[in-house]
């Protein structure tokens, strides 16, 4: 098990990174926010989850423990993978992930694409009990600032982006769309996701 990893940025991508270790390039599959928090050529310390199958070998990258520990629980469920389990954490902080399992907020989970109404009732039976038994429910969701836009090529990155994540054409063009309004609006690709995740995850 790789269990985390720290090195110089190679490369940022909207949803990985590639961490040089030991003169190998590792490559990460994160959020897009954690994705967004790097820059070629700095240093990189990331959490991390390695996913086993007989055909690949897959690392997943978090900021701390706390989100990684998330993403390992939610694949306890069955019907839960870890790309399902990273959009999660892409559209929800892990503890509005945490309060929608403990408070059974259908309506947030359904947010993510990849979950419908029986898929959240099944989370909710099953780690609603965990979740309350770690204190983790009363969490407070996690205040986050409005953001917005930028011109036709980053948009369509944007868009690609969040159809990626699972999303339709169509909501990814309007959430763009709307977080991109604004005579002040930013231009970088990362604060336009992130927006644009919060729109959806509304």
């Amino acid at each position: 098990m790789i269990a985390s990893v720290r090195g110089a940025v190679r490369h940022v991508g909207l949803d990985h990174v590639v961490v040089e270790v030991g003169g190998v390039g590792l490559l990460v599959h994160t959020t897009p926010a954690t994705a967004a928090d790097h820059r070629p050529g700095q240093e990189a310390d990331l959490e991390t989850s390695l996913v086993v199958r007989e055909e690949s070998l897959t690392l997943y990258g978090f900021a701390g423990a706390d989100a990684k520990a998330l993403f390992q629980q939610l694949q306890t469920v069955s019907g839960v993978g870890p790309r399902l389990a990273l959009a999660m954490l892409a559209v929800h902080a892990p503890d509005e992930v945490r309060r929608a399992l403990a408070q059974g907020d259908l309506a947030a989970l359904t947010k993510v694409p990849g979950i419908g109404r029986k898929s959240a009732e099944r989370l909710v039976l099953e780690l609603k009990d965990k979740i309350l038994a770690t204190g983790a429910g009363a969490a407070d969701l996690t205040a986050r600032p409005a953001a917005a836009g930028a011109g036709g090529a980053v948009h369509g990155q944007v868009r690609e982006a969040l159809e990626g994540l699972g999303w339709s054409a169509k909501q990814s063009t309007d959430a763009v769309t709307t977080v991109t309004r604004g005579a002040d609006a930013p231009t970088e690709v990362s604060e336009i996701l992130r927006a644009a995740l919060r729109e959806l995850g509304r």
